[in-house]
C-alpha cells in the first residue's frame, strides 16, 4: 500500500530579508556561499597536508571564485539564451535573478587553472585539478539543494511515490497569494545532489585513503565522470531549461546539458586511463 502519492514542497525560497533595503536573501545564494566555504576549507586541509605554499592557496581562492561566477553566467547566456541577453545587455549583470550554467562555470575554472598554473605554481594543470576538485562534489550538491529551495530545475511529471509538487508562480506566492503547483514531478535536484555528494565522498577517499593524487589526472578523471555522467543521466528525467532544447531532443535525442557533458565525460575516461597507467608503472617499479 502506498503511504503517500506525492510531496507538496512549499518551502519559502527566501532564507531572510534584509530589513533596511528589503532585499531577499535566498537559500540558493546561501547554499552557494556555504558550499564554497566548505570547499575552500577542505582544499586548505589538503594544502596543510602537503605543506604547500600558502600564497598558492590564496591565489587559487581568487582565481576560482571569479572564474566560477563569470564562467557560469556567461555559460548560461551563450549556451541557453544568447538572443535574449544580446537584446537586453543590462540583464547580463543581474545574477541575483538566477541564470548560472554549471558547464560554463567548469569552462571558466579550466581557463583560470591554466592561467594559475602558468603564473603561480608552474606545475601542471592536472596537479591543481587533482586537489581542487576533491570537495567540488559537495559544493555542487549544495547548489542543487538551493535549486530545490527555489522550486526550479525539477523533472517531468511522474507517478512515483516520492514525486514533488513545486510552486510554479513564486512572485505571487511570495506576496501572500494562492500558489499554483506543478503536477507531481521528479525531484531531480535531489537526484543530482545525491550523486554529486557521492562523487565528493569518492574523491575524498581517493585523496586521503588511497593517496591517488600521486597519479596525475586520476582523481580529476573520476570527478569528471561522477559529475557529468550523473548530469547526463538525470537530464532524461528533467524538464528542459529552454524551448529550443525540445527540438534538440527530437532531432538528436539529447538536450543542451547532455551535449555539453559529453566532452567532459570522454575527458574523464582519458584521465582515468592515464592515471591508472601511471599507478601500474609505479607498482611495477616497486616490485623490482
Amino acid at each position: 500500500m502506498m503511504l503517500f502519492s506525492y510531496i507538496t514542497w512549499n518551502a519559502d525560497p527566501a532564507a531572510f530579508t534584509i530589513p533596511v533595503v528589503g532585499r531577499e536573501i535566498r537559500w540558493y545564494a546561501f547554499a552557494f556561499v556555504v558550499g564554497f566555504a566548505i570547499g575552500l576549507w577542505i582544499v586548505k586541509k589538503i594544502w596543510k597536508n602537503e605543506n604547500l605554499n600558502q600564497d598558492w592557496y590564496d591565489s587559487l581562492f581568487l582565481y576560482v571564485i571569479i572564474a566560477t561566477i563569470v564562467g557560469a553566467r556567461l555559460g548560461h547566456i551563450l549556451f541557453y539564451s544568447p538572443g535574449y541577453y544580446f537584446s537586453h545587455p543590462l540583464e547580463i549583470f543581474k545574477t541575483w535573478e538566477g541564470g548560472l550554467a554549471s558547464h560554463g562555470g567548469t569552462i571558466g575554472i579550466i581557463i583560470a587553472v591554466w592561467i594559475y598554473s602558468k603564473r603561480v605554481t608552474h606545475k601542471s594543470m592536472l596537479w591543481t585539478f587533482d586537489r581542487l576538485v576533491v570537495p567540488v562534489g559537495f559544493v555542487a550538491a549544495l547548489i542543487r539543494l538551493g535549486n530545490l529551495m527555489n522550486h526550479e530545475v525539477y523533472g517531468h511529471e511522474t507517478t512515483v511515490p516520492w514525486a514533488f509538487r513545486f510552486i510554479e508562480n513564486l512572485p505571487q506566492w511570495s506576496h501572500g497569494y494562492a500558489a499554483a503547483y506543478s503536477p507531481p514531478s521528479h525531484p531531480t535536484q535531489i537526484y543530482e545532489a545525491f550523486l554529486y555528494a557521492l562523487t565528493g565522498f569518492v574523491c575524498l577517499w581517493m585523496y586521503w585513503k588511497r593517496k591517488d593524487y600521486k597519479y596525475e589526472g586520476l582523481i580529476f578523471g573520476v570527478f569528471l565522470i561522477g559529475i557529468f555522467l550523473s548530469r547526463f543521466v538525470v537530464e532524461y528525467f528533467k524538464n528542459v531549461q529552454e524551448l529550443f532544447e525540445e527540438n534538440m531532443i527530437r532531432s538528436i535525442g539529447i538536450n543542451m546539458g547532455q551535449l555539453l557533458s559529453i566532452p567532459f565525460i570522454l575527458a574523464g575516461f582519458w584521465f582515468i586511463y592515464k592515471g591508472l597507467q601511471a599507478r601500474k608503472a609505479d607498482l611495477n617499479k616497486k616490485k623490482k
